[in-house]
């Protein structure tokens, strides 16, 4: 199995979640060994994916270079990173990705539309060789060796409607379309009402997230599966922790984690070599991890 990019280049437009204006989005190919590349158009400012170019991580995960940032960046990678897609330039002409509907369904039609094109450099994976850990008292993030790759994520909130929720992906390209990209983001109207009140979420609607009042979700839709929040916090661990550059084999798990954690993370894995191995696929697993991206 090779590297991969994108057959063609797409674009889309939507709006952006804290500054509610019109975001353009455009995704091009790149060649072999160049990974994810961000670039801000409307400053001329191109950003590595990696993490130490992680500048916040309070409510989304935001890379930044200078005085420059591009916000949001986790659900579109989510997508990048379920179909595999090694090497590609993010164009954008803001500071924020487009929130789309809060999931990123959008972005997974949006690579359906680039196609997938094999390139000739062999696919670099990194194999998780020892456990690794943050914690942040009860909450935590941990990475485990294993033959395969699954997320498993328990969130409990003070909420008649979410509660616990525990749901475990066992990945693979369609498995995350169909159990994971439609999951949209959540909030507390109260907490929306607070960010309005500092100049942030003014893009937030219940058209691209789903919002909750003391008592109820208060779309008129509702939910789109009964443990959606989970489902979403799954989509946002999938997009963060594509910052450590390759997909990865070896297992996810998490209890009540947060884009900070999943950053800790990311950076507790990479400051250790002996943590993880980088290996070209052999025919061995070759097959099976191919499968995976089909």
């Amino acid at each position: 199995m090779n590297q991969t990019t994108i057959s063609k280049s797409v674009e889309l437009v939507g709006i952006g979640l804290h500054k509610g204006n019109p975001v353009r989005l455009k995704l091009e190919p790149l060649e072999s060994n160049s990974g994810i590349v961000f670039e801000r158009s409307d400053v001329g400012v191109s950003i590595k994916l990696s993490p130490e170019n992680v500048v916040n991580t309070q409510m989304a995960t935001v890379i930044g270079k200078g005085e420059h940032f591009i916000s949001t960046i986790e659900h579109l990678l989510s997508a990048v990173y379920a179909y595999g897609i090694d090497n590609l330039k993010v164009i954008v002409d803001a500071d924020e990705i487009p929130v789309m509907d809060g999931s990123s369904a959008s972005f997974c039609i949006l690579l359906d539309e680039a196609g997938i094109t094999q390139q000739d450099s062999a696919k670099k994976v990194m194999r998780i060789k020892k456990e690794v850990e943050f914690k942040d008292g009860d909450k935590y993030v941990k990475l485990s060796p294993s033959d395969d790759l699954a997320y498993d994520f328990t969130i409990k909130f003070d909420h008649p409607i979410i509660n616990r929720q525990t749901f475990t992906l066992h990945f693979s390209k369609e498995s995350y379309k169909s159990e994971i990209s439609r999951a949209r983001t959540f909030g507390f109207l109260h907490e929306v009402q607070y960010m309005r009140s500092k100049g942030l979420a003014l893009g937030g609607s219940l058209e691209n997230a789903v919002v909750l009042d003391d008592k109820k979700v208060m779309n008129p839709e509702g939910l789109r599966f009964s443990d959606e929040f989970v489902r979403h916090k799954i989509l946002d661990a999938i997009g963060d922790m594509s910052l450590i550059g390759m997909n990865f084999i070896g297992n996810y798990e998490s209890y009540a984690g947060s884009h900070h954690l999943n950053h800790k993370l990311t950076l507790e894995l990479l400051s250790d070599p002996d943590n993880y191995e980088i290996i070209e696929l052999s025919s061995v697993k070759e097959r099976e991890l191919a499968l995976s991206y089909a």
